[in-house]
């Protein structure tokens, strides 16, 4: 494997961040890379210097394995690293969201349909509650519901 230098590994790690980031990377590609391009070492060498097994590092680089936070963010510190939140938008949406707002700062509606912006079974829950919404008005109108 090629050295790399310091200021090439920090680049290196600066590019998989971004690329993780962007959703071009999932986690498990992202630790991969950082394994491998970052340390150059093999499964089993990493696994051991993680206090892991090596099915357990494989599992977590293809996204097959379900990691304690605590093993991700071990692993991610090896390399400067710490786990921490971000915007479910990628970068180049960002601007999509500052244009998307109101005066308050609010976001508008047609801003809601982007990636992340809706936790999974939301349009189930929202079908409920219209049904619900349906239901109670209608009793309303018969006169045996409740009154807002």
């Amino acid at each position: 494997m090629k050295a790399v230098t310091g200021e090439g590994r920090k680049q290196l790690i600066e590019e998989i961040i971004r690329m993780h980031t962007d959703g071009e990377l999932t986690l498990g590609m992202a630790i991969r890379r950082l394994r491998l391009e970052v340390t150059g070492f093999d499964q089993a060498t990493f696994a051991q210097m993680c206090g892991m097994s090596t099915r357990a590092l494989y599992q977590l680089e293809t996204d097959k394995g379900n990691p304690t936070l605590s093993t991700v963010d071990s692993i991610l510190r090896k390399f400067g690293l710490r786990m921490g939140l971000m915007a479910a938008i990628a970068p180049s949406k960002r601007s999509l969201l500052v244009a998307a707002m109101d005066s308050s700062g609010k976001p508008v509606p047609e801003y809601a349909t982007a990636r992340g912006a809706k936790p999974k079974g939301a349009a189930r829950h929202e079908a409920a509650a219209d049904k619900l919404r349906k239901v109670t008005k209608k009793k309303r109108q018969e006169g045996g519901g409740p009154t807002s």
